[in-house]
């Protein structure tokens, strides 16, 4: 397919790769150095507030307000009326007002992937970043009374947007960044018995398998907790992870899970884990789907 031969050129690009060797560290770095606070504002750009990813909501905003400015663009040059002008004018600020946003949040949801994501991902941001620039030369030019140069670099950037566009699709439906990757597990609606008692220590990480569906389960103060064993951000499995308290670290991009209940403790994951109710009979620890 051409879609599938247009990411594998994407993906034998080095300098992808050495872009975001430089800049994915940088990333990560700098909400590190400011602590809990780097951390709280971590969480709120990657959504983990929200319950769900906050990039793709601001995306709207600059996709919206550009197309908008490219319906009026057209208008007002078949028409003339200078009214149409003002309110494509408008709408290219708004865009780039959105455009802000949505290229904060992206950068920190990019800041978490890996593999051929993060070099898809960084061809998206740089995409996005030269519409930007396009956009903001556009507007400038229109202020200076030079509209058909502003149009025609309004135009650009809306092509440039769409690539861009095109590539966070993939992002999302073929690499699976942002979605819940717990979601199309069958959880077991009955008890299934996964583990003797006796081989559930305290505060050790032990995944099992109900019907097919791996589960990590977590002995504390002598309770046993039971959440599903692959992380909802990228897949990653819980049981390779740490614990400290009630909480469970995915070894792969750092979430953190309180294993109590399943909530998000800290991003990047913004979906929370599936829960089970656990029980012991016959020396055997059950368990079944709270959802």
């Amino acid at each position: 397919m051409a879609s599938e031969a247009l990411l594998n050129v994407i993906d034998r690009q080095d300098f992808l790769e050495q872009a975001s060797e430089a800049i994915q560290p940088a990333v990560t770095g700098a909400f590190e150095a400011a602590g809990p606070a780097g951390q709280e504002v971590k969480n709120f750009l990657h959504g983990t507030w929200l319950g769900h990813p906050l990039h793709p909501v601001l995306t709207d905003v600059p996709v919206g307000a550009w197309t908008a400015a490219l319906a009026l663009d057209a208008m007002e040059t078949m028409s003339g009326r200078k009214e149409l002008a003002a309110g494509a004018d408008a709408a290219i600020a708004v865009g780039l007002v959105g455009a802000l946003g949505s290229a904060v949040t992206g950068l920190t949801d990019w800041s978490a992937t890996s593999g051929r994501a993060r070099k898809v991902g960084m061809l998206h941001g740089l995409l996005n970043a030269g519409a930007t620039v396009l956009y903001t030369t556009s507007l400038l030019m229109r202020r200076r009374k030079k509209r058909s140069a502003g149009v025609g670099l309004a135009m650009l950037g809306y092509a440039a947007s769409s690539a861009a566009a095109y590539l966070g699709g993939h992002l999302v439906y073929g690499e699976q960044v942002g979605v819940d990757h717990t979601a199309a597990q069958e959880m077991p609606k009955e008890f299934v018995a996964v583990l003797d008692e006796n081989e559930l220590g305290e505060g050790e990480l032990k995944k099992v398998e109900a019907k097919g569906v791996p589960v990590l389960l977590v002995r504390r103060g002598g309770e046993i907790h039971a959440v599903a064993h692959t992380c909802s951000h990228m897949g990653g499995p819980l049981s390779e992870g740490k614990l400290e308290g009630d909480v469970v670290q995915c070894p792969w991009h750092g979430s953190r899970f309180n294993v109590t209940d399943g909530s998000v403790v800290d991003g990047p994951a913004t979906f929370p884990q599936p829960c089970f109710e656990t029980r012991v009979r016959d020396g055997q620890i059950e368990v079944r789907s709270t959802r």
